[in-house]
């Protein structure tokens, strides 16, 4: 089986713990108001098989003994199936395995739960906890991605919830009290990552020839940040 694959980051420290070896699938449904990776939506990419892209972690396995493998995008369930083999040659071989995913394409059923079976650890990308606004930010549903946290509940996978906060979009009172419930009742969450929204990918859709969807948004300020981190954690009630 082989998989189509954007780009590679051999010591990434952003997608979960340690030093990971970070694998960017091709392909996502979704086209999401702030994606700064314009360039991982379409299923281009270079061929690998499992063993092509796990094969640079055996020759640096030292600097991985506290990190691991993390799949990312784009979404990696695009390519559900290889995504799965990876990480059962990953754990086979002792490799910590983190799905860092936005749960749109989540269905109940054996190719989830095997998927499961092999992952250690999951950044779920919570997008907008309201419906319609979860379809104005996405153009998809967000009820897919609520069905996968309770799922991984289930399952007792440790969850690390990520959310973009953007200004006039989820930089809102309301919307980060909604994520504040929702964070309330996952038992296996490890923590809530706020992410400021930037304009760093602005240069990619210009390149590509797209429109910039955000383009009078200005970038979240660390203050701002501030104040939403402080309702996440329960120090605040209001921006």
């Amino acid at each position: 089986m082989q998989g189509r694959i954007h780009s590679i980051e051999s010591f990434g420290t952003l997608d979960g713990p340690g030093l990971r070896y970070v694998v960017f699938f091709a392909g996502c449904p979704m086209r999401c108001l702030y994606c700064h990776n314009p360039d991982t939506w379409t299923g281009e990419g270079t061929l690998y098989t499992a063993e092509d892209l796990l094969a640079p972690m055996e020759r640096g396995r030292p600097f991985y003994r506290s990190g691991g493998l993390t799949a990312t995008g784009g979404e990696p369930t695009v390519q559900l199936p290889f995504l799965t083999e990876l990480f059962t040659l990953a754990k086979a071989r002792g490799f910590h395995t983190c799905l860092d995913t936005s749960g749109i394409l989540y269905r109940d059923g054996e190719e989830y739960d095997r998927l499961l079976s092999v992952t250690d650890l999951v950044m779920l990308d919570i997008k907008h906890t309201d419906e319609s606004g979860h379809r104005t930010l996405t153009g998809f549903s967000g009820e897919a991605p609520l069905k996968f946290l309770h799922r991984l509940g289930e399952a007792n996978i440790p969850v690390r919830l990520r959310h973009v906060v953007v200004p006039g979009i989820t930089y809102d009172k309301d919307e980060l009290l909604a994520l504040r419930r929702i964070a309330a009742g996952v038992k296996n969450l490890e923590s809530v990552e706020l992410l400021p929204y930037h304009t760093l990918g602005r240069a990619k859709y210009e390149k590509l020839g797209i429109p910039y969807p955000l383009a009078n948004t200005p970038p979240l300020t660390r203050e701002e940040l501030a104040k939403a981190e402080a309702i996440i954690n329960g120090k605040s009630e209001d921006l």
